[in-house]
């Protein structure tokens, strides 16, 4: 077990002291409780440096940057409370399992790896997301896919299985995105308005219906095909094994598929000199 500072000047809410670290074999746990989180990132790059292939970090509540720019395949996070904003942040390889809810910005500009939430995730989800996967049990909120693109052959992957807010997909270059709308606490429609908005690249897929009002104008709205779901089955079948969901519950309803009809959306607003 690492010594514990003395406590320091208190810091937004939290305590300048080290967290309390344990091993067993390639397992680290860190209790986060009260703790700084420049402190707790601090822990975590510290254990795998020094072998841990597992880091558990309990009694989490708020602390942002979580796994940010970790790289590495076969390293592994798990999180147990709240996570705070821009968890997973340019992450490439490691996976981040979290058993509670999500704020902002999960997999802002992530390159690979694997995020699973267990609960709620907030606004601005795989902002500019580059590869990887991230996947959400319950509902997100606004801006979530936000310039989500492919890069260099990795396609990045969004599922998430409650209901979502306004903006859904904005800007979208690349990758896919699926709303199922299963597991929600959110009253109304599926989705917010102006899906799509700005969208050139990628595919949207929604387990339902989506009115037209709904939707930018820079989107096509069309029944998903079986060629088109023969593309989306390996997403839902990783989202099944990850939370316990019979995929024929999934498949149960009918999916909608939403692409860009132009690749230059505001090419007409553009000035050149």
């Amino acid at each position: 077990m690492a010594a514990v500072k003395e406590a320091g000047t208190p810091i937004e809410g939290y305590i300048q002291v080290d967290p309390e670290v344990t091993r067993d074999g390639d397992v680290v746990t860190i209790d986060c409780r009260g703790i700084y989180y420049k402190h707790v990132n601090e822990a975590v790059r510290s254990a795998f440096a020094e072998g841990a292939t597992t880091v558990r970090l309990t009694n989490v509540n708020g602390q942002r940057y979580i796994g940010t720019g970790i790289s590495g395949k076969g390293l592994r996070i798990e999180v147990e409370g709240t996570a705070g904003q821009d968890l997973a942040m340019f992450m490439d390889g490691p996976t981040v399992e979290i058993f509670g809810n999500a704020q902002d910005g999960v997999g802002n500009t992530m390159n690979a790896g694997t995020v699973v939430v267990h609960g709620d995730a907030g606004d601005v989800l795989g902002y500019g997301m580059r590869g990887g996967t991230v996947l959400v049990r319950g509902d997100v909120g606004y801006r979530v896919g936000i310039h989500m693109k492919a890069y260099e052959g990795h396609v990045p992957v969004m599922v998430c299985g409650g209901k979502a807010r306004d903006f859904f997909g904005e800007y979208m270059a690349g990758g896919m995105l699926v709303l199922l709308g299963m597991d929600t606490r959110i009253e109304g429609p599926l989705v917010g308005g102006y899906v799509g908005t700005g969208m050139h690249g990628g595919v949207i897929y929604l387990r339902g219906e989506v009115e037209p009002w709904q939707c930018g104008k820079e989107v096509g709205i069309f029944p998903a095909d079986e060629a088109d779901m023969k593309q989306l089955r390996p997403a839902l079948e990783r989202y099944c094994e990850a939370f316990g969901v019979e995929l024929a519950e999934v498949l149960s309803v009918p999916f909608t598929k939403l692409v860009p009809i132009s690749h230059r959306p505001y090419g007409k607003l553009y000035t050149y000199v």
